[in-house]
């Protein structure tokens, strides 16, 4: 796993930073010729920025028809570590969790009832 996270995070910089770039440019090479669109990038405060900006939706539209062939092909997945820490017993704690259980059947019997007479109001309707 350590030797595909260099190449998934060429992927993940292919995806996000250089494909919106690149079908702004052939987009502007498209409409305006190769020589504005060599032009407008040689210009302007942030023309890298520009052009991401500019192809942002395009390639999310291709990303999404690439995920759809596969997933994660143009949306690459992330791995992520979850770490969970498991709460010590505490026996003043049980007395809270009783407390909490019957809070919670209290609820719960509440929205039952007001399901209930949901579904008989929806039973007249129809």
């Amino acid at each position: 796993m350590a030797d595909s996270q260099p190449l998934d995070s060429l992927r993940l910089a292919l995806m996000q930073e250089v494909l919106p770039m690149g079908l702004a440019f052939v987009d502007r090479v498209r409409t305006d010729g190769p020589a504005k669109a060599v032009e407008s990038v040689a210009s302007g405060d942030d023309p890298l920025g520009d052009l991401r900006q500019q192809g942002e939706a395009a390639a999310r539209e291709v990303r999404e028809r690439l995920d759809q062939i596969s997933p994660g092909l143009g949306n690459p997945v992330m791995s992520v570590q979850v770490e969970v820490d498991e709460p010590l017993e505490d026996p003043g704690r049980l007395d809270s969790d009783h407390g909490d259980s019957s809070q919670l059947q209290e609820v719960l019997a509440r929205i039952d009832g007001r399901l209930q007479r949901l579904d008989a109001l929806m039973n007249k309707a129809s």
